[in-house]
């Protein structure tokens, strides 16, 4: 029997949620609209108006919104609320010098609780359990969504926040942690420590990680799940939006629920902007109709992905979106053929030889770029024996061939030497820029 926070909302029939939804999207046109200069020219020169959107279809003709938009206006310019209706300020890290910041008022924290606990409980979390929360505290949205979600829902929360990975375990095993919130690649890196520590993890309490921030292939799923013993779900967010709560999967693990009563997704073609149908894959596009402090018209998170509006055995009817394949600014074009680091990792993960930590290390000889993928081995025995190691450096660099369509070094390292991290893991290194 699954169990679900808000049926009401979960489970609404699909006309009523696309009654609910118009609604809602003229209700945030009008604010937009009316407090923030950004969106009312950007509308004004589109001639787009209130009286323009007469179903949801129309949200076609609303402009879309970039992270440069968002950098353009640093820090305040796209807030709809005046700053002291402003209880909380948030941001994302900014590679170009200034962070992406994103502004809630109460009403907006109260919303970003109650989708992370909608999230939570569909991935099975329950009010007796202890939530150790591995994600950083402070301007990163991951730790406080979880937190405020988990809390919600009555659950006990650890603030155990990152680093000094030996007291994580030391943590979990005192306070008889039940959920593991982190990253995928700090969970691995957990699970490592715990066994140098003489731990296993499969006899800790854990029994459900609720991993975010980074994308976690199916393979790679099934590596936490049987070092850790447990259930790992995905769950999707991102600070522009409001943080994790946007979308999460079920006990079911057949996509990721969207909370669609507040987060509109489209996919567009992420070259030519059209509009793409249910089941074709392209760039998620989100429109946040109940935020008051920082809303945003079709924001183009740069994620690909696909929808799938078909209702859920677990009985919600919310649209579910498809794991993340990648991101349009991740992607790696090698003489002339778009990769995604996914696409490495779906190999890598199927190979029990060698280790879940790689890195993709792309080069520039002459006029032509060069992938490498560097991987650990899984038994540092193998480097003594040269012919066993040929044949498997051969072997992976066959499967990689055959996924991408293009030959790829492959370098087999001693186990523990590619950099561990508690946060998002730096999976690519692009030196194609050094000189």
């Amino acid at each position: 029997m699954f169990m679900i926070w808000d049926k009401a909302a979960e489970c609404i029939e699909r006309p009523q949620m696309e009654e609910l939804q118009l609604t809602r999207l003229r209700q945030v046109v009008a604010r937009v609209y009316e407090n923030v200069s950004f969106y009312r020219e950007a509308l004004d020169d589109s001639r787009v108006g209130l009286n323009h959107i007469r179903s949801l279809r129309d949200i076609r003709l609303l402009p879309f919104t970039t992270k440069d938009d968002i950098r353009n206006n640093y820090p305040y310019g796209l807030f709809s609320t005046p700053l002291k209706k402003i209880v909380r300020l948030h941001a994302s890290s900014g590679t170009t010098g200034k962070p992406t910041v994103v502004g809630y008022t109460k009403k907006d924290i109260e919303l970003w609780a109650e989708m992370v606990t909608r999230i939570a409980v569909a991935a099975g979390a329950r009010e007796d359990d202890v939530a150790q929360v591995a994600f950083g505290y402070g301007l990163f949205t991951g730790a406080f969504g979880l937190h405020y979600g988990l809390e919600k829902l009555g659950a006990t929360i650890v603030p155990a926040s990152t680093g000094n990975t030996e007291r994580q375990i030391m943590l979990m095993q005192d306070f008889g942690t039940t959920i593991l919130v982190s990253t995928p690649s700090y969970s691995l890196y957990l699970a490592e420590t715990a066994h140098s520590m003489g731990i296993d993890t499969r006899s800790l309490n854990v029994r459900l990680g609720l991993f975010g921030a980074e994308g976690c292939s199916d393979g790679m799923r099934q590596v936490i799940e049987r070092l850790w013993g447990i259930s790992a779900v995905e769950n999707y967010g991102m600070s522009e939006l409001i943080g994790p709560g946007v979308s999460g999967e079920c006990e079911c693990k057949a996509g990721l629920h969207i909370n669609e009563d507040h987060f509109y997704p489209e996919i567009i073609d992420p070259v030519t902007g059209a509009p793409l149908p249910y089941g074709e894959t392209g760039e998620l596009v989100i429109t946040t109709m109940t935020k008051e402090g920082f809303p945003l018209l079709r924001y183009r998170t740069r994620d690909i992905t696909s929808l799938n509006p078909e209702p859920c055995q677990c009985g919600r009817t919310l649209v579910r979106m498809n794991k993340v394949q990648g991101r349009t600014d991740d992607m790696l074009k090698i003489r002339g053929v778009n990769i995604f680091p996914s696409q490495i990792e779906s190999v890598l993960v199927g190979i029990r030889e060698i280790g879940p930590h790689y890195n993709i290390i792309v080069r520039r000889k002459g006029y032509l770029d060069d992938l490498e993928v560097k991987v650990e081995l899984a038994d540092e025995s193998l480097l003594e024996d040269f012919r066993k190691l040929e044949g498997l450096q051969d072997m992976i660099r066959h499967k990689l061939r055959v996924i991408l369509s293009i030959d790829a070094a492959v370098r087999l390292v001693q186990p523990k030497t590619i950099a561990r991290s508690e946060g998002k893991a730096k999976r690519i290194i692009d030196l194609r820029d050094q000189k």
